[in-house]
């Protein structure tokens, strides 16, 4: 994989702290596009190198790096859906199970974010939180590219067939599964949650 095209800092360098309205206007209007809405063209090698990059900077208590990345598209995607299809089948709703890779097998990129935890002072609890900020960034990184994205966590996210063909460790599960494309239709606003109704102050 090629190195990222978008300059980043270098350690110790300081980086003020200033608006950006600009990014408010976009989490306001942010929504997931559907997986099977997903077509090509997918980002660049340039353009996930920048995706990775930019989704690392994410909070991480003890500076671990609780996670890890892998890729799929191409013929290798192709040929994890079908090895995923053989697992299906041997299992009693395999017909159900198949039906679901089609979210896997759509769209031209999936990112699998493999959240990895190491035993030590930092909390499991924090390390899993960290990966999961690691998803919602890269999802909202490529969309703020401008393609489509979806954070999906199906059957295979959890079976243990599925876990050994990704070739996971007894400390790392998947986070999620990030599917990202040109979205062939524009997601419409979905029902969102009652802020107020769900918010408290502590007064003592």
């Amino acid at each position: 994989m090629t190195q990222g095209a978008r300059p980043t800092p270098v350690f110790g360098e300081p980086l003020p702290l200033t608006a950006a309205p600009e990014v408010l206007t976009f989490l306001a209007r942010r929504r997931s596009a559907s997986a099977t809405s997903l077509r090509a063209p997918g980002p660049s090698q340039d353009e996930v190198a920048d995706l990775l990059t930019l989704a690392a900077r994410v909070p991480d208590h003890g500076k671990l790096a609780p996670w890890r990345f892998v890729i799929l598209e191409g013929a290798g995607k192709t040929a994890f859906a079908d090895r995923l299809e053989t697992v299906a089948a041997a299992r009693s709703d395999g017909v159900k199970l198949t039906a679901k890779l089609a979210k896997l097998r759509t769209p031209p990129l999936g990112i699998a974010v493999i959240a990895r935890t190491t035993a030590g002072d930092i909390p499991e609890w924090e390390q899993l939180l960290s990966a999961g900020a690691v998803c919602t960034t890269l999802t909202y990184a490529a969309l703020a590219m401008g393609y489509g994205a979806n954070w999906i966590t199906d059957w295979y996210a959890y079976d243990a067939g599925a876990r050994a063909l990704l070739g996971l460790a007894d400390n790392e599960k998947v986070a999620g599964f990030i599917f990202i494309g040109t979205a062939a239709e524009p997601p419409q606003e979905r029902v969102r949650p009652d802020v107020a109704a769900l918010t408290t102050r502590f007064e003592g």
